[in-house]
């Protein structure tokens, strides 16, 4: 794969023509961006998959739902439905996308919705449920949308300055483009990391005066979960353990269950994994199914022992506090 990706560099070249001419466009107004009179806080990133954009919704919907009626709007990547679809009790996780469908299940209070006409999202959701607040997930790409707050997520491991377009890197989105962010967020960082270290990155980014920086690692709960019950990872090391993962950059996950001193095997497929008839009788062979939240609806009652380990996120020094208060002073 990664000679392929070579071979394609002047693929990429031209991708990141197109990508600055569409970006030009807008910048110049020759392509239109509409503002809406209801706050929208977006949460991207300039790569394709990986930074931790679902848990960083569930950071901000934990630090914002006790004050205002709120909203999600998520295209629903690989969903089986089209249009502008509103989560119901009776929405099933093929029809909203795993990522929004985990969303829907774990706030009961929270308006989920799926469209990929941002726009038209937007203007159903104010007119039927008139949420104060909507937030826009993996929307950072798409200026059709003006947003009243823009969270930018880059990892640590590999930050948009130093990746490259696709294919021959991970970049959906120009660099430059990260000057629109509001804040970025440098996710998955060692638990460790120190200040100085925190400082040249934040130099590296070349960030505008005006543009906050904030660094955060991924936390785990010492329990793994299913919808009856749950096991402490004590309970863990005498079982035979599989860990099923369909996310973009399991590494995180694998690594902190090293650490847990837990022996597993690790099964990974691509992110969104559509786990097919014969795959879901090889893995109910196992005797213990671990896997990530985000698999978890996908494979909910079709395996009987599965359980899941949920992750958030964890903020350097008084992070949190610092980014909930700018997304409530710009709202």
């Amino acid at each position: 794969m990664w000679l392929i990706r070579k071979i394609l560099f002047p693929v990429s070249l031209v991708y990141a023509l197109v990508v600055w001419i569409r970006n030009q466009f807008y910048n110049l107004g020759w392509f239109k961006s509409k503002s809406f009179s209801t706050p929208l806080v977006c949460v991207g990133n300039l790569s394709v998959g990986g930074t931790g954009k679902t848990p960083m919704i569930e950071f901000l919907v934990n630090g914002l739902q006790d004050q205002f009626k709120l909203a999600v709007l998520s295209r629903g990547y690989r969903r089986q439905s089209r249009g502008y679809l509103q989560a119901t009790d009776k929405t099933l996780v093929t029809q909203l996308g795993d990522e929004p469908f985990q969303l829907h299940k774990k706030f009961k209070n929270l308006i989920v919705a799926v469209d990929a006409d941002r726009q038209n999202g937007i203007q159903e959701l104010t007119s039927t449920v008139k949420p104060e607040l909507i937030l826009l997930d993996d929307a950072f790409q798409h200026r059709k949308v003006t947003p009243s707050f823009s969270i930018l997520l880059t990892t640590y491991e590999n930050p948009f300055i130093s990746d490259w377009y696709l294919p021959t890197g991970n970049l959906r989105d120009s660099k430059v483009a990260a000057k629109r962010a509001d804040c970025i967020v440098v996710t998955k960082c060692p638990n460790n990391l120190a200040p100085k270290a925190r400082k040249e990155i934040e130099k590296r980014l070349k960030k505008h005066p005006k543009q906050h920086v904030f660094f955060s690692y991924l936390t785990y709960e010492n329990s793994v979960f299913s919808n009856t019950d749950n096991f402490a990872f004590k309970d863990l090391r005498k079982k035979q353990i599989t860990l099923v993962t369909g996310i973009a950059n399991p590494k995180p996950l694998v690594a902190y269950l090293k650490t847990q001193d837990i022996q597993f095997e690790h099964l990974a497929y691509k992110d969104h994994h559509n786990f097919t008839a014969s795959e879901l009788k090889e893995l109910a062979k196992r005797q213990f199914i671990l896997t990530t939240e985000k698999d978890y609806v996908r494979l909910e009652g079709k395996l009987d022992t599965l359980y899941y380990l949920p992750v958030r996120h964890q903020f350097f020094d008084d992070g949190a506090e610092a980014l909930l208060k700018l997304v409530k002073a710009k709202i």
